[in-house]
């Protein structure tokens, strides 16, 4: 079972949803980093359960443990542990689908691919696994923060269904604008009308999904790769790579289909200062696989949350075709909200390992 991520910034992450602990271990961050701990706490509150009546209840604090590498808030080079314990597991929650392949959950693949599952929850699968990512992300902001303090990640919900906020300009947009609600959407007519079909819908017992954009901004040109290791293929694996996603897109992304070259293409020019810049941007801040110095903006599409509190069809472990009806649980009727830092930790885990082999690479 493949559990780590990244090249040079590398991650490995541990646990199960409902097991003992959840967290990370990071390889190759630098020494002599400078680090606030009370941030790495912070990007965990900011994913944690039981934020607002948008998410799951399950009531866990989520307050981080540094086992390693860490001393004197400095960090040592050596391997970094950032330990999380699961508080508020109830695992008897579970106790009618452990012999259940749950419809769109990830019970019938794991259980044919390994012939064995955690008995509680989505174990591997399950979002609380992110938890080690995020903590990883907490420690890569602050060693770009230390190293190219310029760079700035934020994400925001962008729509929920068919309800869309009005992003073509974020100019004005920061993550201090976008924590200041519940849903992270920072178009406040949109955020309103998508808060109300969540609530709606959770009534229901039924879930929704949606999308979640992304944006580097001042990202250094120079960045990725020009073959496989594209700044963008990563940037996909990295953030496909989380539950319930179901699509990626990069600047234009799929519109572009409908654009002539004409259209598309990012004109060359050169400011005051003699520093060369594109008219447009809608390759997304990266060409050929390398960041071009403009703002790279990604899209992340996420699939309604499978947990549904509805009568459905499906099969038990007996291959017998069964009504399957949930009696309790505690899960997001929509995933977007805890999904933003999400996104974004998976964006700062690949520009932090980026930018360290680019350092290498310029070196050489």
């Amino acid at each position: 079972m493949a559990n780590s991520f990244g090249n040079l910034f590398k991650i490995t992450t541990y646990g199960e949803s409902h097991g003992e602990a959840v967290g990370v271990v990071i390889d190759g961050c630098p020494a002599g980093i400078k680090i606030n701990t009370d941030k790495i706490q912070n990007w965990l509150n900011r994913r944690r359960p039981g934020q607002s009546v948008l998410t799951s209840p399950r009531d866990e604090k989520d307050k981080v443990e540094i086992l390693s590498g860490i001393e004197q808030n400095t960090t040592l080079g050596t391997p970094i542990t950032l330990n999380v314990k699961n508080s508020n597991k109830r695992s008897g929650d579970y106790s009618d689908i452990q012999n259940v392949y749950r419809p769109s959950h990830a019970d019938y693949t794991t259980h044919a691919k390994y012939g064995i599952a955690a008995s509680s929850g989505g174990g591997r699968a399950s979002a609380r696994e992110t938890i080690g990512r995020v903590a990883a992300a907490a420690i890569a902001e602050q060693v770009l923060n230390t190293l190219c303090p310029t760079i700035e990640v934020f994400a925001w919900v962008d729509s929920v269904k068919d309800i869309k906020a009005n992003s073509k300009d974020y100019s004005s947009f920061s993550r201090d604008i976008i924590e200041q609600t519940p849903l992270r959407c920072p178009d406040s007519e949109a955020q309103k009308k998508m808060e109300q079909l969540i609530l709606d819908v959770k009534k229901k017992g039924d879930s929704v999904g949606g999308t979640i954009r992304c944006v580097i901004k001042n990202l250094p040109t120079g960045l990725g790769e020009p073959v496989f290791d594209k700044l963008e293929a990563d940037l996909a694996k990295a953030t496909m790579s989380l539950p319930a996603t179901k699509g990626f897109e990069v600047g234009e992304g799929f519109a572009s289909c409908l654009m002539y070259g004409s259209e598309h293409n990012d004109a060359f020019a050169i400011d005051q200062k003699g520093k060369i810049y594109t008219t447009t941007n809608h390759s997304g801040g990266i060409q050929g696989g390398i960041s071009n110095g403009q703002d790279v903006l990604i899209r992340v599409a996420f699939k309604p949350v499978a947990t549904i509190f509805k009568s459905q069809q499906t099969v038990n472990k007996q291959k017998q075709q069964i009504t399957f009806s949930p009696r309790s649980g505690r899960h997001d009727p929509c995933v977007l909200p805890r999904a933003v830092p999400m996104v974004e930790a998976m964006v700062i885990l690949v520009i932090a390992d980026h930018f360290l082999r680019h350092l290498i690479s310029k070196a050489i």
